[in-house]
């Protein structure tokens, strides 16, 4: 029997209470394949910041590199200004753990709403790779004259050949096991200087893997196709700042941001990969059972092909798009159950042999199993 050993960040807001549905469905798993988890609890978020003052410190680190995989919550509360917590411990995490890639599948399943009239299934199947360590969420800042009409504010925008070159060969690798379809989407025609980077890394690579076909969008023109062409996109990869937008209107688009998941992924082995749904923390609804906990079931179930339990991921993914088909509404108090009743229902599901179909199409979960037995991704 494999055991994984897991580090749980509940956070804050609605945080806990995805994270409490995720864990009844990953006991499921669990019972239903095989494989066992140790779970490391760990505090950390505003609570624990007004508290103790503490983000993310050497020591946590330790704890952490410790581990398989990290599961988490979500992070963020009106107490606390913006800024402290997403770089003080979000974006630390991911530079310090080299989650070079963050992968965001956008994916209209069969049966959810969707605000786009007339878009069906087959035509909203993607994966969007988004530099997770560079660009402008990293680059330093600064401001002059503050508090006067003189003002002026500067931030830096970093990429280096390296950090892009790794996440673009992720996404001709990811892109082989799919439709064979590969689009860098930038502002080469603005950002002239990090762009041409991010072009000539494309067309350098493009070399490697001449059975994928390439495409260049603007990231304005995204913002206008992604809705109401989605069937021209595969693997869209791009850089931090761009793949933060468009993945927020990708999860609009795939039935609203409580279905939307994704990971955090160091690729060499080094260190643990990050698992977490896309929404925030939500504090206005917290302790409602409003929560939407797909997108973190969802995002657990990518935790697990990550992890090589591949069979369990798919049964998880079916699972909760069965459940999720049936909603009334995509989140919030129309669900018809509570967040804690969906957790328990999808669990349930797992215990019952070919109770659900698999999902129809790709799968981002069979597919980073895959890419897993291939050496594709580091292992632990």
């Amino acid at each position: 029997m494999s055991t994984h050993k897991i580090a749980i960040i509940r956070g804050d807001g609605i945080g806990p209470e995805v994270i409490e549905a995720s864990l009844a469905v990953l006991d499921a798993a669990e019972s239903a394949f095989g494989f066992s988890t140790e779970r490391m609890e760990v505090e950390a978020g505003a609570k624990h910041y007004l508290r103790t003052s503490e983000l993310w410190t050497p020591e946590l680190e330790l704890r952490l590199r410790g581990q398989d995989a990290i599961l988490f919550g979500a992070m963020g509360d009106p107490a606390v200004p913006p800024g402290i917590l997403e770089r003080g411990f979000i974006l630390e995490m991911r530079r310090t753990f080299q989650q070079a890639v963050n992968l965001r599948p956008v994916k209209l399943y069969p049966g959810v709403k969707t605000p786009i009239s007339g878009l069906t299934p087959e035509r909203c199947d993607m994966v969007i790779v988004r530099e997770n360590t560079e660009g402008a969420y990293v680059g330093r800042g600064s401001t002059v004259h503050a508090g006067t009409p003189y003002a002026v504010a500067v931030q830096e925008s970093v990429n280096t050949r390296v950090g892009v070159e790794r996440v673009v060969d992720f996404s001709f690798r990811l892109a082989q096991s799919r439709r064979r379809k590969l689009t860098l989407c930038h502002k080469t025609n603005i950002l002239v200087e990090a762009g041409r980077l991010w072009q000539e890394t494309v067309n350098d690579l493009s070399t490697r893997y001449p059975d994928v076909e390439l495409d260049y969008v603007h990231v304005d023109a995204m913002c206008f196709h992604l809705p109401l062409s989605p069937e021209r996109f595969d693997v869209v990869v791009t850089d931090n700042l761009f793949g933060d937008i468009i993945t927020d209107l990708g999860a609009v688009i795939q039935g609203g941001l409580g279905v939307a998941s994704s990971a955090n992924l160091n690729l060499d082995g080094s260190a643990p990969s990050m698992f977490e749904a896309i929404h925030g923390s939500a504090p206005d609804i917290a302790g409602r059972g409003w929560a939407n906990p797909i997108g973190s079931i969802l995002s657990t179930a990518m935790m697990l092909a990550h992890l090589g339990e591949g069979e369990a991921a798919l049964a998880v993914e079916a699972a909760a798009v069965h459940v999720l088909s049936q909603l009334p509404a995509p989140s919030g108090a129309g669900m018809g159950r509570s967040t804690s009743e969906l957790g328990l229902e999808i669990a349930a599901l797992l215990g019952v042999s070919g109770s659900v179909p698999p999902v129809p199409g790709r799968s981002i979960m069979g597919e980073l199993a895959g890419m897993r037995e291939l050496g594709g991704l580091g292992l632990r």
